[in-house]
């Protein structure tokens, strides 16, 4: 028998053509044409194409106290609280950093767990992530945790070489601890760890909708975290199961009924991915995406927080009351107080992230910044545009950083002609001539600078 109803988002009927079921094999299905282990994984296409359904609420929560503490030195209480804090301001008074998690189990997790909630921010909205017991749930409970995470992984992987279950097994054990969570007053939040290795039609559908119905019977919202774990995700049209990101989302909503707001994407990085299969969650009908501050995270990491704010104002056009140079204050923070490494080729928060090397452009960024500057990164993240000084930077770059520390100071341009910049530049040439290997350092020119200066002027 074939469901027929009204769609309310398309308003036409519309006929779902099969219901599925569990189905609950003796051998685990791990996909070996695709991902034969012994090989690179593969990319298949059946072409199946399906429609974006970009939610009118998109918005971002946060794993940084969580999957962002897996693969690094811990924060202390002080510092996750001072960082949460940033996260606030960063996310601006529409909540576009909707919540962010935390552990319960060290008593300095508690602590800055807390310590944040006696801050009364909205949002970003602490939440946790918890074993999978009754003790926990009372633990949560007691400290005023309105939703928790869950994990429930759904790949064959997992349920018979991890747990040794079948995935009925899995399932009802799944499903009773879901009801326990409701059960303690908690929303529960459902990890599906390793849902692009998962048998998508066989488990995670049926899965999904039994979550759905335990839903609607206990009118508790229940969100669903389709997890990337291993970032097999891709984004491309026609892509086949369980690798199409597109493909995932569309089938949670429309063979599983869960509606985007219950929808979220927690996505790593291993395969380069990340951030473009994060926006097309979001294109096609998922409304939060899971990040971690600097993509700080388990093996190549997260998705990159800071990422996906100009992903969102590049989609919708605006920033929705974000302060994108917060994104500054947090790395400079991260990386002073934590003694964290940012690579300084990292987009929007690295070293030199606006730093040209060469004297052909750093020509053209004196006669115009915007010609090699991705956007005003002093007026929207408070770093202006810089060159660094090498054995190819001319006349240019040095013209460039003169005007720049300069500018700094309250004084007024020089042209690329000055006798102070000649004179920095032949010293400056005199360093390679000499065989010198490495940049000069701003210190360095700095000295020149005062140097050269007292004597011309």
């Amino acid at each position: 028998m074939h469901d027929i109803a009204l769609s309310n988002k398309t308003y036409k009927l519309e006929q779902d053509p099969y219901s599925y079921r569990l189905q609950d094999p003796e051998k685990p299905e791990l996909f070996r044409e695709m991902f034969p282990y012994t090989e690179t994984p593969k990319i298949a296409f059946n072409y199946r194409r399906v429609p974006e359904n970009m939610p009118e609420d998109i918005f971002i929560t946060d794993t940084s106290f969580r999957d962002g503490q897996q693969s690094r030195t811990p924060y202390t209480t002080e510092q996750m609280v001072h960082i949460y804090k940033l996260l606030h301001e960063l996310g601006g008074p529409n909540g576009m950093i909707r919540q962010t998690e935390f552990f319960v189990y060290s008593e300095k997790d508690r602590k800055a767990l807390e310590k944040c909630m006696e801050l009364g921010y909205r949002f970003p909205e602490v939440t946790t992530w918890i074993r999978a017991n009754k003790k926990d749930f009372e633990l949560v409970r007691s400290i005023g945790i309105k939703e928790t995470g869950i994990l429930v992984s759904c790949s064959d992987y997992h349920i018979f070489h991890k747990m040794g279950l079948t995935r009925k097994q899995a399932l009802d054990k799944y499903l009773g601890i879901v009801k326990e969570c409701i059960e303690a007053g908690l929303r529960p939040r459902c990890h599906f760890e390793d849902i692009t290795r998962a048998d998508f039609y066989g488990f995670v559908v049926p899965f999904a909708a039994s979550l759905m119905e335990l839903s609607r019977e206990s009118k508790v919202p229940v969100k669903i975290r389709a997890c990337d774990t291993m970032g097999y995700g891709v984004p491309y049209p026609g892509a086949a199961l369980p690798r199409s990101v597109s493909g995932i989302i569309y089938g949670l909503q429309h063979h599983s009924d869960v509606p985007s707001e219950m929808l979220e994407w927690h996505g790593h990085n291993d395969f380069y991915k990340g951030v473009v299969n994060a926006t097309t969650a979001w294109m096609y009908g998922c409304s939060a995406v899971n990040c971690s501050l600097l993509g700080i995270g388990e093996r190549t990491g997260n998705v990159p927080l800071e990422a996906m704010v100009f992903e969102y104002a590049s989609i919708r056009g605006h920033l929705n009351g974000m302060n994108t140079r917060k994104i500054t204050e947090i790395a400079e923070y991260i990386s002073n107080e934590t003694a964290y490494d940012i690579p300084p080729m990292t987009p929007f928060v690295g070293e030199n992230f606006n730093l040209t090397r060469a004297g052909i452009h750093a020509d053209g960024m004196m006669k115009d910044p915007e010609i090699y500057n991705i956007f005003d990164t002093e007026a929207i993240l408070g770093r202006p545009p810089k060159v660094s000084i090498n054995n190819t930077s001319g006349m240019a770059g040095v013209a460039y950083w003169v005007n720049g520390y300069r500018a700094r100071h309250g004084k007024g341009e020089l042209p690329k002609n000055d006798p102070l910049i000649k004179k920095i530049y032949d010293w400056v040439a005199s360093e390679y001539d000499a065989g010198r290997i490495t940049v000069i350092s701003d210190g360095e020119l700095t000295a020149r600078y005062n140097e050269y200066a007292g004597g011309l002027y």
